[in-house]
């Protein structure tokens, strides 16, 4: 128990990345953590869609403003989920997370790039041809750390928990 602390304690988000491909069944491994979280009335509503190759992360990076290291990332995965599904946008998050989660425990980094309903949503839709039916939930960049940045400052324990009532 006290390694998956450890991990979730110690994440960082990671814009730099080693050239180094990310194995094909630890990125099968990542989407099977993913499509394992909880979801609303375990509708399951998610698609996920995994880009390692050079091109197609390239025109990923290009379309994302604020996801520009996209491209040199081991993989990106997109996390789409069903449009009427009532709790989609939260299924998808779990399930990022539990991805996130995971990849950490591979050595890996990941970087989380707001993905729902943003400027890029569109035309990364067009990229990959995403059925109407889904929508753009997240996109994760996942490789092998370049560099490992410092902890960002994050709000103390006492600013945050309350016990029974505000």
């Amino acid at each position: 128990m006290q390694d998956v602390i450890k991990l979730i304690k110690s994440r960082r988000s990671i814009r730099k990345y080693r050239d180094q491909e990310v194995p094909r069944e630890i990125l099968e491994d990542l989407v099977d953590c993913g499509r394992l979280a909880p979801s609303g009335y375990n509708r399951q509503p998610w698609v996920f869609v995994v880009l390692t190759e050079k091109e197609l992360k390239q025109k990923l990076a290009g379309l994302c403003q604020w996801g520009r290291f996209l491209q040199e990332a081991g993989a990106a995965i997109l996390i789409f989920c069903e449009k009427e599904a009532e709790t989609a946008l939260e299924d998808a998050c779990a399930a990022a997370e539990n991805i996130i989660i995971a990849a950490s425990a591979y050595g890996l980094g990941t970087c989380w790039v707001n993905s729902y309903r943003k400027a890029h949503s569109e035309a990364v839709k067009q990229l990959v041809h995403c059925p109407e039916h889904l929508e753009l939930a997240v996109i994760l960049a996942v490789g092998y750390p370049e560099e490992i940045p410092p902890a960002p400052k994050k709000k103390a324990l006492a600013e945050v928990l309350c016990w029974q009532t505000f």
